[in-house]
């Protein structure tokens, strides 16, 4: 026996395979069982004409329906078929002659399903074993020469030649051991009384016999008969059917009557009496089967499960009182009943998938299986929630889950696919099974702002580096695609480039800026913003940031006229005889701020004759408050302050000085008003000049005698080589605004002196107002008429003046 094992377990690495055919994708090889798990098979790339490297990319492996262990692995490096797990005949197949185990071939990308078939060859590897260790027979001593005792056959899990072959009865003078085959095809054993019995001479004898199989090496099983000697008993029962057939629904309770076999025998008495049991039943019909052994009745002991086993082959035994015995076969259909959900498989899933997949793209596979039979493994598959997703029946039980239209991960970033499988039995059974689904984002969505435009709000004199505002931008994308960045466009500002007022950090849109702003340069510009995500390609997106600079009262009113500051005396005359109200000159002051920081207000801060004088306070004219007495000082010396209406408010200062005359001989008092030593030469000069233009005067009075008739004019001071100052005496960069400091359009104010006038520190001042003279003063022909406007002259007149 030690050899025969040792013989066999070098002969399992032996092993064999052949291609029985390849038609139409399928394959068919045939290997012997109990093989080591690595063994090679055959070649399945070189079978189907695949290539090797690409089984790896297409997932090649190899599955077997209504079974979860893989039996048969695929090498992907080099197409081998390979044994992975054991593989035991006998458990798959039983006592039928042919063995075939039917597997499914899947490669994927695309999807293609080959038919694999693999014939086990059987081994000898189970040994036979008879159905008890013991055999009781009670034979009567006058039984006769040639009489027949049936002993139960050994089983042997093995096929053909693997199967038993020979008994051998242990020698012994009384016993020969015969075979016998039943009309059903099984077999069994006579022992064959050979010599008369004498119970006074033994009483019981014990026989080994020895089952041998056909296997190599040879496998053999022992069981004991006890003979023991009786009395007579000539008649051994007899089964009503040779044959029982019996059909039993599955999940039926346990003790329910599967079928009730009888036996009679014909001798009386104990000799007559049947008990029945089994003879020959496997370890799982066993545990699934009971009998009784006095009324035959086979009953459900166990679980029947049709999808464990479909069909049960049990053999009883009738037997005598002593020992005289016949056998039956029973047969046991299980009906199938529809208690098993559909199973659902997921064989492959492409997990994330981009959101900008085309509709129609295969995104997984399922495997629908369904161990029940007929129509009760007939199953629907569907897909239950409102996705964008639909099955699409393939090969067999293949289903291909294949997108349905356009994906957005903005919108939905994750699916659960739940996927329902029914049978058709009745009741219908369903299975469900949830895939989760990532979606992967794509760059397809530029930064958004969240305005339109943004406005920036700044005061002049910023300090750099302050913060203008901040603009902000949204991506939907994820991670880099959703992570933006922000830039200046390039441009100009005023011929400079827009990086050398604001810069914007990168990634708060912060926007500062890089340089003090001042108002009277520039009261507003714009700068582009570009915010560009981190995707690939790059997204962006623009928008227009708009910086308006408020102004800041920085600026101090500039006094255009008198001169604030500087050598220059300027010195305006007014008549003795102006009336209260009148018009005798004005301060004209601008400010470069705008708004109330230019808003001018004039006040005169110090004056020789308070009383006597008044400014606007808006407009900067300065009028008599009363009539001139004689008694008024000829010069009087205004100090008038100019303030803007600005938060704190500036203001500058000027000195204005008035003579009270109505000619020029009283021009020579004019040195005592110098307030610069330096002056009185030119001051001399001055007088003489005006003695030779009064000259001329009094020669151009005499011509113009003619047009005495003519209406009032302002009066107009002459002299001899006189230059005119222009009416509109502002900068070309102030705007004559009413109210603002700047002169009203009402008045014109011409002032004409010699030409040496830049060393002299007289003005003449005339107004179009009718305030500055009585209205009825019309042109004189003779000095002797100025005498009656002015009053009293000297008879040599220096300075002569005409109205109109």
């Amino acid at each position: 026996m030690m050899f025969e094992r040792g013989f066999l377990q070098s002969s399992v690495f032996v092993f064999f395979f052949v291609v029985v055919h390849y038609t139409h994708g399928d394959l068919s090889y045939s290997v012997q069982e109990e093989l080591k798990r690595g063994s090679v098979i055959g070649n399945i790339a070189k079978d189907l004409g695949l290539e090797v490297g690409r089984l790896s990319a297409r997932k090649a492996r190899v599955d077997m329906e209504g079974n979860d262990k893989q039996y048969c692995g695929v090498n992907l490096r080099n197409g081998d078929l390979y044994v992975a797990e054991r593989i035991d005949r006998e458990e798959h197949c039983g006592e039928k002659p042919s063995c075939v185990l039917k597997f499914d071939l899947v490669l994927e990308n695309p999807l293609e399903l080959h038919r694999l078939s693999l014939q086990v060859q059987d081994v000898n590897d189970n040994a036979p074993i008879f159905p008890k260790d013991i055999i009781k027979l009670e034979i009567t001593e006058i039984a006769a020469k040639g009489a027949k005792y049936r002993i139960n056959a050994a089983q042997d899990a093995d096929i053909g030649t693997n199967s038993v072959e020979s008994y051998i009865l242990q020698q012994n003078p009384h016993f020969v051991f015969n075979i016998k085959t039943t009309s059903a095809g099984s077999k069994y054993g006579e022992l064959v009384l050979d010599k008369e019995l004498d119970r006074e001479e033994q009483q019981e004898m014990k026989l080994l016999l020895t089952a041998v199989d056909g296997g190599s090496p040879q496998r053999s099983g022992t069981v004991v008969i006890h003979v023991i000697v009786l009395d007579a008993n000539d008649n051994a029962p007899v089964f009503t059917e040779t044959v029982y057939t019996a059909t039993l629904a599955e999940n039926s309770p346990i003790n329910t009557p599967v079928i009730t076999v009888s036996a009679a025998d014909v001798d009386e008495g104990f000799n007559g009496e049947v008990t029945y049991e089994f003879s020959r039943i496997s370890d799982k019909s066993q545990t699934l089967f009971s009998l009784d052994e006095k009324t035959g009745v086979i009953g459900v002991a166990g679980t029947i499960d049709y999808e464990e086993g479909a069909k049960y082959e049990v053999f009883v035994e009738a037997k005598d009182g002593y020992g005289l015995s016949s056998e039956a076969k029973v047969i046991i259909d299980v009906t199938d009943v529809n208690d098993n959900a559909p199973l659902i498989y997921l064989k492959s899933l492409t997990n994330p998938i981009p959101e900008n997949v085309s509709p129609g793209t295969e995104v997984g596979i399922i495997n629908v299986q369904d161990r029940d039979s007929e129509t009760n493994r007939q199953v629907r598959c569907s897909i239950q929630q409102n996705v964008p997703f639909k099955l699409v029946p393939s090969i067999k039980n293949y289903y291909s889950v294949v997108s349905t239209g356009q994906l957005d991960r903005e919108l939905v970033s994750d699916y659960n696919i739940t996927i329902t499988a029914t049978d058709e039995g009745s009741p219908p059974l369903s299975s469900s099974k949830t895939v989760q689904l990532s979606v992967a984002d794509i760059n397809d969505n530029p930064p958004v702002f969240e305005e339109q435009s943004y406005s920036a709000y700044v005061s002049e004199n910023n300090k750099p580096g302050s913060t203008l505002c901040s603009v902000s931008a949204r991506d939907p994308d994820w991670r880099q695609n959703g992570t933006v960045v922000y830039s200046l466009l390039s441009g100009e500002v005023n011929g400079a480039p827009v990086s050398s007022y604001v810069s914007v950090n990168g990634d708060t849109g912060v926007i500062h800026a890089v340089r003090s702003f001042d108002y009277e340069q520039f009261r507003n510009f714009k700068v582009h913003v570009m915010a560009r995500d981190n995707g690939s390609p790059p997204l962006s997106s623009n928008v227009t940031v708009s910086v308006f600079i408020s102004d800041v009262n920085d600026n101090s009113p500039q006094i255009l006229y008198p001169a604030p500051e500087g050598n220059s005396f300027m010195t305006e005359l007014v008549p003795k005889a102006a009336h209260g109200g009148s018009l005798v000159s004005k301060v004209i002051a601008v400010d470069s701020d705008s708004g109330q920081n230019a808003w001018l207000s004039y006040h005169i801060v110090k004056s020789t004759d308070p009383g006597l004088f008044t400014i606007g306070v808006h407009s900067g004219e300065i009028r008599t408050q009363r009539d001139i007495f004689e008694s008024d000082s000829m010069k009087q010396n205004l100090i008038v302050s100019v303030k803007d209406n600005g938060q704190p408010s500036l203001s500058a200062t000027c000195s204005m000085y008035l003579l009270i005359s109505d000619n020029l001989a009283e021009v020579p008092e004019l040195k005592d008003i110098s307030y610069d030593e330096k002056n009185s030469k030119l001051t001399s000069y001055l007088i003489i000049a005006l003695v030779c233009v009064s000259t001329f005067f009094l020669t151009f009075i005499i011509i113009i005698m003619g047009v005495r008739f003519c209406r009032r004019r302002k009066p107009r001071l002459l002299f001899d080589g006189a230059v005119a100052i222009p009416s509109a005496y502002l900068p070309p960069n102030y705007a004559d605004v009413d109210g603002t400091g700047t002169l009203r359009s009402a008045y014109n104010y011409d002032a004409y002196l010699t030409t040496g006038s830049r060393t002299s520190d007289f003005k003449f001042v005339s107004s179009y107002n009718d305030n500055t003279l009585p209205a009825d003063q019309t042109l004189r022909k003779s000095p002797t008429d100025f005498a009656d406007v002015f009053g009293d002259c000297d008879d040599s007149p220096e300075v002569g003046t005409y109205f109109k």
